[in-house]
């Protein structure tokens, strides 16, 4: 019996809390994608009963009702007319969701999407830093050759520039110009002002400003002018190296100035007035607002860590908080602690708590790294995590613990762990800036300290392994879904060659009483049981087949109509007779590629006959973005039949 449509909209609308609950409507080629003012007014049990809704799951703010290939579009249509609402894209409905979330989510994510970007590049630096390092420790000889120069210059020019490189992603974000971005940042590491790393060094101090009071000097740019004890618009004459949120706050508020200039400004002399004035306040509000503020939370945080580190307890906090001073770009501070310890005892009992904390965030990516099925996520998070086990945390704690914080709360458990540990063993170290693995070089007991990093990478492993999960990717589908990938208009295939024209032997892989579905790309057939995705594997959208794919091709497998044509072009839904509904999706998660290496040469509605062309794809270029090839051939109706069979 046909879906009415119509009272499929109706009893939707009626379950989610009628139209006035609805902030935001778009759909896919099998999904209704809904943005839910209040999901506490949502009856999903009856939703689950909506003739028509074939599932149903919330995933980044959205309420994602399973519709069908060829249905939903339907569907769609009458919702629109019974709520009143206008038509949306799935961006629409992104943007909508983020909005809905808390303040703390969508700051979480803005320091995702800036920091996803650079990842490659602070990564290679991160890894290739702890590599000199621990090559310059080793070998002491070694660090005084032009190739330890060499390469040491390699190695620290990202971190050296990080103000730069995370300005310019965050005016992508945020939506700012680029170059001027690229100026601020460019400004907060200025050869004129002291390098950020030697604030606490009175030597540094004094070399770099010939002085000998050991106080970094400042500008006063409005003479003495005082409130309290403040003297305004007094800029210290130090950079940012190693800061990332306090660029982050200003490219957002330069972005966000950029933008109402040139609303205000007549276009006649936006030119010339809009990039002027943002470089010039938002320098300003860098220098004399941010400054003063990430000065202090310096000062604050470089008392505290003294005054705790002289108990156990103490260094635990310090374990855990250590960080939230990564994050905040503070962490450089704690070198004054420990070369005073060094100067007065001889001992650096530092050492082991920045050790636990930094190897802690190191089990907790590593984690992630093992646990996630996405491949683009397992790439960045095995080398974070080898990073951060050589001392060089921001790749792991920036693109990923921070930014799915779980992992980041268990790297803070694992590091108060460990450095507990440390603290009641009263282990130290005879040198100062080296931490994790290299560590094993300047601590004064390896047997302690190998425990010590047992405990807090073990903690923070076995933590996260436990609390997080892995969120739902556009890529992957839900329970209950039966119905291939989102469509698309893409070339007529009017020309496009056949199987038999190219010698390809389509053999039968899928029987049934409604009829043969030949083998759509030349490869190896293997069950659907194997196709390295939980969700194909587990026959939860239909039984099939996956093809390992010897060719880039794929052809229709039977005479049928084209019910659906993927948006990123990885993807056909073709009806057979007898009402055969199957879904031909190559590779896994390889939405994701949105339709690079994809050419589909047939629309939706076209009648195609078996052994036709339907599309070419490149293998090369799905294995080099990170996912399997497997092509995934499935009869999304196999519950309807009883006889299906494979082979």
């Amino acid at each position: 019996m046909a879906l009415n449509y119509r009272k499929c909209a109706e009893e939707i609308v009626a379950n989610i809390g009628g139209r006035e609950n609805v902030a935001q409507a778009a759909h896919c080629a099998t999904r209704l994608r809904l943005v839910i003012k209040d999901n506490g007014k949502i009856n999903k049990a009856a939703l689950e009963e909506v003739d028509g809704v074939k599932g149903m799951f919330e995933n980044n703010g959205q309420l994602q009702l399973i519709i069908g290939t060829g249905t939903v579009n339907k569907v769609y249509d009458e919702f629109l007319s019974v709520t009143g609402m206008s038509a949306a894209t799935k961006d629409d409905v992104k943007a909508a969701a983020a909005a809905q979330q808390p303040a703390w989510k969508r700051a979480l994510k803005s320091v995702g999407d800036v920091f996803v970007p650079i990842l490659p590049a602070i990564v290679a630096s991160g890894l290739m830093m702890g590599v000199v390092e621990a090559l310059g420790k080793v070998w002491p000889s070694f660090a005084e050759t032009d190739w330890y120069g060499f390469l040491d210059m390699v190695a620290n020019t990202a971190f050296a520039f990080l103000p730069v490189i995370v300005a310019v992603s965050a005016a992508r974000v945020f939506g700012g110009n680029v170059f001027l971005a690229a100026v601020i940042g460019l400004m907060m590491v200025h050869t004129g002002l002291l390098n950020g790393w030697n604030v606490g060094s009175e030597e540094a101090i004094n070399s770099f400003f010939g002085i000998t009071s050991g106080k970094i000097p400042t500008w006063n740019l409005f003479g003495n002018l005082q409130i309290g004890s403040y003297t305004v618009g007094s800029i210290a004459r130090h950079g940012y190296q190693g800061h990332v949120i306090p660029v982050m706050i200003a490219v957002f508020f330069m972005s966000k100035l950029e933008k109402w200039l040139h609303k205000h400004v007549p276009e006649m002399i936006d030119l010339f007035v809009v990039p002027i004035t943002t470089v010039f306040v938002t320098a300003l509000f860098t220098f004399v607002v941010i400054g003063p503020i990430f000065a202090g939370l310096e000062n604050y945080v470089l008392q505290g860590a003294k005054w705790l580190v002289q108990f156990g307890p103490g260094a635990m906090i310090m374990g855990a908080i250590y960080p939230l001073t990564v994050v905040m770009g503070l962490h450089h501070m704690y070198n004054v602690i420990e070369a005073g310890m060094l100067s007065s005892v001889g001992l650096n009992t530092w050492m082991p708590i920045a050790s636990a904390a930094n190897f802690a965030q190191f089990g907790a990516c590593l984690a992630v790294g093992i646990k996630c099925r996405n491949a683009k996520l397992k790439t960045v998070a095995i080398p974070s995590s080898m990073s951060a086990a050589l001392g060089i945390t921001e790749p792991a704690i920036f693109g990923v613990n921070f930014r799915f914080m779980k992992p980041f709360i268990c790297g803070m458990v694992g590091g108060a762990a460990g450095a507990l540990f440390g603290a009641l063993t009263g282990i130290g170290a005879t040198a100062y800036g080296v931490t994790g693995i290299p560590g094993y070089l300047t601590i004064d007991n390896a047997g302690m300290y190998t425990i010590l990093l047992l405990i807090s990478g073990g903690v923070a492993f076995g933590l996260t392994m436990f609390t997080w999960k892995e969120e739902k990717t556009e890529g992957t589908a839900s329970i209950k879904e039966a119905a291939g990938a989102a469509a698309s208009v893409a070339a007529s295939g009017g020309a496009a060659a056949s199987a038999q024209d190219a010698g390809f032997d389509q053999k039968i892989v899928i029987k049934s009483s409604g009829g043969e579905i030949a083998q759509p790309t030349p490869g190896k057939v293997i069950p659907y049981t194997e196709i390295p995705d939980p969700t194909f594997a587990a026959g939860t959208l239909g039984e099939g087949v996956g093809v390992e794919p010897a060719e880039g091709v794929v052809y229709a497998p039977y005479d049928g109509e084209i019910s659906s044509v993927a948006e990123s072009k990885h993807a056909i839904g073709i009806t057979g007779e007898n009402d055969q509904e199957l879904l031909i999706h190559v590779g896994v998660d390889t939405v994701e590629m949105n339709g690079d290496g994809f050419n589909t040469l047939v629309n939706e509605g076209d009648q195609v006959k078996k052994g036709q062309k339907l599309m070419e794809f490149d293998i090369e270029k799905i294995k080099a973005a990170g996912h399997p090839d497997t092509v995934v051939v499935l009869l999304t109706n196999s519950d309807d039949y009883e006889d299906v069979t494979f082979g």
